[in-house]
């Protein structure tokens, strides 16, 4: 059985609600993007750019990344806490992995806020 220092003093109704959240923020987004390539007939950097400069889809952006960083967060703690027994190793690739994620999120800040 997990115990409460090893889930960071979360719950299961709060990942349970945090995953639906960000699952709901992710496919919204998705939609968008996909509605995006599918209406627009030619995409070029200045139509890429236009799309992106707004403050709106950069504020719908970094929403997008922030709510994937959270739900690999839940999901690889998850997954991890089932199939990886010994509690180092655990800890490790746990640690190694929300890095990682975190680096995603800090180079698309970058690229995000750099147009």
């Amino acid at each position: 059985m997990v115990t409460n220092q090893a889930s960071i003093k979360r719950n299961g109704v709060q990942d349970y609600v945090s995953l639906r959240a960000t699952a709901v923020i992710i496919a919204v987004y998705t939609f968008f993007m996909a509605g995006f390539f599918i209406t627009t007939e030619e995409v070029t950097f200045d139509v890429w750019q236009g799309l992106f400069s707004g403050i709106a889809m950069k504020v719908f952006t970094l929403a997008a990344l922030v709510s994937i960083m959270i739900h690999v967060r839940i999901g690889l703690w998850q997954v991890l806490t089932d199939y990886v027994k010994p509690t180092g190793l655990r800890a490790t690739i746990q640690y190694v992995l929300n890095i990682i994620a975190f680096v995603y999120v800090a180079a698309g800040l970058f690229v995000l806020w750099g147009v």
